[in-house]
């Protein structure tokens, strides 16, 4: 079996008094496409936040491709200290993330957003990122939109750039939170259909944090059920969303289908 390529190590995080996760355990494959579902509050954000150096846990360690990223040798004697933000910036390379409210920069194209972290971050030249971005954005079904602006672009548009921005990159690992929640219904199939072609096709990770149980159970190798900052269930899609006798997951499911 192939070694993770993401390891959460007895995870904690709190934020002032409220205990968010409570000794998160989970290792994620080269490859694996994992769906994160839960209530409100359940924790599954703070997950990937933390993995994408958003968030810095309380305790515990978050092991990326063999290395630790929140702590780094404090020198030749093994002893570890709190990562500064080379080390970090140095292992983010490898995780994108995709946000909820898309994120892009509304001064800049399309265009412009895939293209400016090629360059500050990657240090590519201004024409082969271009070439690079012009391909994601094919990808997802934006090749007449390069010299549009956020604003020309409806909410599902959005985040195909946001999802082309962060593919550029070459990421090992994807993050999706919630990306269809602020979407209206009419655009959410458009999105899910650009992340089911990457799961499908692309050999990088993806933790998808969603309310979307349908299209978890035909994407996902695995879904993770989070409840009160614990992994309450975990499974293949099918075992957890149509099999699992857990009473919480039943409640929690049930709302959903009764909707």
């Amino acid at each position: 079996m192939m070694e993770p390529i993401v390891q959460y190590k007895d995870i904690h995080k709190s934020f002032g008094d409220t205990h968010v996760l409570k000794g998160i355990n989970l290792d994620i494959r080269p490859s694996e496409k994992i769906a994160i579902i839960g209530p409100s509050g359940s924790g599954k954000t703070t997950i990937i936040r933390l993995l994408m150096t958003l968030e810095e846990p309380t305790d515990g360690d978050i092991i990326v491709d063999g290395t630790n990223l929140w702590k780094m040798e404090a020198g030749g004697d093994g002893k570890m200290k709190k990562a500064n933000e080379k080390h970090l910036s140095k292992v983010r390379n490898e995780i994108g993330m995709v946000f909820q409210h898309f994120n892009l920069f509304p001064h800049k194209t399309i265009l412009d957003n895939c293209v400016t972290p090629l360059v500050q971050v990657r240090k590519m030249s201004k024409k082969d990122a271009v070439e690079l971005s012009r391909q994601m954005l094919d990808r997802v079904g934006l090749n007449d939109k390069y010299e549009a602006y956020p604003s020309h672009l409806s909410g599902g548009q959005k985040q195909r750039v946001a999802m082309a921005r962060a593919l550029v990159m070459k990421p090992k690992i994807m993050l999706f939170d919630e990306v269809t929640s602020a979407l209206d219904p009419e655009l959410v199939g458009e999105v899910l259909e650009v992340i089911r072609d990457l799961a499908d096709n692309e050999d990088m990770a993806m933790v998808l944090v969603t309310h979307e149980m349908d299209f978890a159970l035909e994407v996902a190798d695995r879904v993770l059920f989070l409840d009160g900052g614990v992994i309450a269930e975990s499974g293949t899609a099918d075992e957890v969303i149509n099999t699992s006798d857990n009473p919480r997951l039943q409640d929690f499911l049930r709302r959903f289908r009764d909707a």
